[in-house]
């Protein structure tokens, strides 16, 4: 247990760091003197790039399932450049073509006074997507030996250098478009990359060159393993925007969306610390089942108790009070919210500790059923409640994410249950007063023992 925590704990320690630097920029940005469109414009281009780097985030699920040797690594790495060149030829169409400024105008609804704000913002935002595949591709190398601080280690020099340039912007008074957060940004993903970096290749130069039961040595095999993964991502991305078009529906709109919006920010505070549940899954079920068992029953049910915490108890109202500012109908309204979000927390850790199985046994697939179970329910609970209880306001969002979440666990548990024999997660005992097939079967008085 003490070698899972010392595994486990940096990546949550990493994770919950990311959250900061988000919440440092956004610092840094509300001290110009147009806050609230430099603000605005940067999230539009945020909004777009999360949408791009969100298939280069799988390469570090994709590269902790598949690689073992320097042919897998090879074979993902060429995926991994495929993607980047599709990424920088869409954000240069973007950023230097007449497509950038209509897709903003016509899908996100960009004020055209924003436009140019939000273009130059995004010539630095469109590189966080290369150096994150990049990053994410060693990062699954590290993971796989168990160097988990150097994860930590690189996310620390991430956000002490962008907490520097901020200090620097501010203090220069050069905060003066969205562009400072993109550069902010990029450079602190960069930096991130260069320690994985750094550390990656001297692993990668110690792995053997092809492991003899490695089947996933080929471009065409290891996306075989990716593609699932990367097109069921595409059914999350509906999720956000569809909320908060909806919410605009409600009794009070800005007070939906207002409450929502500082929830969801506490909902990924939360989960951030346990997002890393099915790494433990694929590096440590194979050799100790019963302690990732254990370690989940643990786990697995924190999120919920520290929301639950913040929700129904004086406690919580206090911390949002003094640590956030929040008052008033604002208070009232988001601590409704995050009393919904509490059973989302419950489900959260074991939708990730059943995609872990998932990856660990090459079933990928599921997660196209999984996930677009999970958008269809959440999209049909989120209409239903906005036509019969538009005066619940943000908590409507909130229920339909939880009841997306249901979902999504109940596909991959069924999922997991009917394939339980041929991925090792049950074993068939003998019958009494019958030997076991293979060992044992000669001494029929000899007990059968379970590994």
């Amino acid at each position: 247990m003490g070698t899972l925590l010392r595994f486990f704990v940096p990546l949550g320690f990493a994770a919950f760091l990311t959250t900061f630097t988000h919440t440092l920029i956004h610092a840094t940005l509300s001290q110009s003197k147009n806050a609230e469109t430099i603000i605005a414009a940067y999230a539009l281009g945020l909004s777009l790039m999360s949408v791009t780097e969100k298939p280069a985030v799988l390469i570090r699920q994709t590269s902790t399932a598949l690689v073992r040797d320097r042919a897998s690594f090879r074979a993902l790495a060429g995926i991994a450049w495929i993607l980047i060149a599709f990424t920088l030829a869409f954000g240069f169409a973007v950023c230097y073509t007449p497509a950038g400024p209509y897709l903003f105008r016509s899908v996100f609804g960009a004020d055209p006074a924003l436009l140019p704000e939000i273009i130059h913002g995004y010539r630095f935002l469109m590189w966080v997507t290369m150096f994150s595949a990049i990053r994410c591709l060693y990062h699954g190398v590290i993971i796989n030996n168990m160097r988990t601080k150097w994860v930590t280690i690189g996310m620390c020099f991430r956000f002490l250098l962008m907490f520097a340039l901020s200090q620097y912007f501010l203090l220069t008074d050069v905060v003066n478009g969205a562009w400072v957060g993109g550069f902010i940004f990029a450079v602190g993903m960069m930096t991130e990359l260069a320690v994985c970096w750094w550390e990656g290749r001297q692993l990668v130069r110690g792995l053997p060159d092809k492991l003899p039961d490695n089947e996933y040595v080929t471009k065409r095999k290891v996306f075989s393993f990716y593609r699932p993964l990367m097109l069921s991502s595409i059914f999350i991305v509906i999720i956000s925007p569809a909320i908060n078009a909806m919410l605009g529906k409600t009794v009070h709109v800005e007070l939906a969306i207002a409450s929502f919006a500082v929830a969801s920010n506490l909902l990924n505070l939360m989960m951030s610390l346990f997002s890393y549940i099915h790494q433990i899954v694929i590096n440590f079920f194979p050799s100790s089942p019963k302690l990732v068992f254990r370690f989940q029953w643990i786990v697995g049910f924190l999120p919920c108790l520290a929301t639950s915490l913040l929700a129904y108890t004086p406690a919580g109202e206090y911390l949002l009070a003094e640590w956030m500012g929040l008052s008033g109908r604002l208070l009232d309204a988001t601590v409704d919210v995050m009393k919904v979000f509490a059973a989302t927390t419950l489900l959260l850790p074991w939708v990730d500790f059943g995609n872990g199985f998932l990856m660990l046994f090459k079933r990928t697939h599921v997660f196209l059923f999984s996930q677009s179970s999970y958008t269809a329910v959440t999209l049909i609970v989120l209409f239903a409640l906005i036509a019969l209880r538009p005066e619940w306001n943000g908590a409507v969002g909130a229920f339909a994410m939880t009841a997306g979440s249901v979902t999504e666990l109940a596909v991959v548990a069924v999922s997991l249950y009917r394939s339980r024999w041929e991925t090792g997660l049950a074993r068939p005992r003998p019958r009494a007063g019958k030997p076991a097939a293979g060992a044992g079967a000669e001494r029929p008085d000899r007990p059968v023992r379970e590994e």
